[in-house]
């Protein structure tokens, strides 16, 4: 096997220095960008930084691929009442799906990426985990690699904090050195994702106007639509009450908001479908579980159902949302995860 490596680049800081890391290593890299939208922008700065580090740069058109199945799945779960995490699915069809295979097609071994997370070989496998600054750890975004893909991917960043990696980017002059992190979901216009999804599906009925209830069904006030709020969600209610209310669950049939008191949102099971097991431990097991990107690792039972899983915690916890992931760790690694759909 050669050392040909493709490195995903879009343009920032993170991706940037990836590359160059490889470079320093002496893999031959190869820039790749993908084309996800109309706009090209991070194009022209993925295309300067491989000008400036001397490679080779290709551009990867993924636009349909990426709206079918990231951006009409965004909106159809929103649609459904749900609350879907974007990055998951793109990590899975699109980076580590369409554009792995476009690496494999120009001839590289290996794809790497810019992502806070490490892939390590121990116990005669490979492993995926946390990364060491794990303020900034993207693992819980990767659940959805293969055991066959892990020995094909590099992840050069997971042994970085983000300062080391700006440190380490303005050492090696890169072009992008200073540009700001992108923030928020990348084809959301301005994190605007309410309007966003009524330029899709402008005639919803989850964008319909309705009723703010409580858990008895009395009417409180009116929304503007079930797709514009989420579990936990307290701000934007418009309703008075003698002590705080927040969103308990979402019902697009009967267009109803339903709140309730802090209390109502601790649960301490779930069940989750669409389940994905990079390794698969013997079931009913005791592990750490993430139920959101920015939630802290919390103990769980997870049993296997027909269909589904069931996940029971230690502790109760808040806001579980359906259409997140949940992600199981044993330790530091990625066992596997699956999308939440009740508790």
């Amino acid at each position: 096997m050669t050392n040909k490596v493709a490195a995903a680049m879009s343009g920032g800081v993170d991706s940037s220095l990836t590359a160059a890391l490889l470079l320093e290593r002496d893999f031959e890299v190869i820039g790749v960008t993908m084309l996800l939208s109309d706009d090209e922008k991070n194009i022209v700065d993925a295309k300067k930084v491989c000008e400036h580090l001397r490679i080779n740069h290709h551009v990867a058109d993924f636009r349909k691929i990426f709206r079918t199945q990231v951006e009409d799945y965004f909106v159809a779960e929103y649609l459904r009442g749900r609350t879907p995490n974007p990055c998951v699915r793109c990590n899975r069809e699109i980076k580590f799906g369409a554009l792995f295979e476009f690496a494999t097609s120009i001839g590289a071994n290996f794809l790497a990426t810019g992502h806070y997370a490490q892939i390590v070989f121990e116990d005669e496998r490979f492993k995926l985990k946390r990364a060491v600054d794990e303020r900034k750890d993207q693992s819980y975004v990767l659940y959805n690699l293969t055991a066959d893909k892990l020995a094909k991917i590099l992840l050069p960043l997971g042994n970085f904090s983000k300062s080391e990696t700006r440190r380490l980017a303005e050492d090696l002059n890169s072009p992008v050195a200073k540009k700001p992190d992108s923030q928020e979901i990348c084809f959301v216009p301005d994190d605007d994702y309410k309007s966003f999804i009524a330029s899709r599906k402008p005639d919803a009925k989850a964008l319909q106007t309705g009723n703010i209830v409580d858990a008895d069904g009395k009417i409180l006030g009116a929304h503007q639509g079930v797709a514009n709020y989420t579990i936990g969600q307290r701000k934007g209610l418009g309703i008075a009450a003698p002590h705080p209310l927040y969103v308990t669950s979402l019902n697009v049939d009967n267009r109803q908001v339903v709140v309730g008191t802090n209390d109502k949102l601790f649960t301490a099971t779930l069940t989750a479908h669409d389940v994905h097991w990079i390794y698969k431990p013997r079931l009913p097991k005791t592990l750490q579980a993430k139920i959101r990107y920015g939630s802290r690792l919390v103990e769980c039972t997870v049993t296997e159902e027909k269909n589904f899983l069931r996940v029971t915690f230690a502790e109760p916890q808040r806001a579980v949302t359906p259409g997140q992931s949940i992600v199981f760790y044993d330790g530091a690694e990625v066992l596997g995860g699956a999308i939440i759909n009740s508790n």
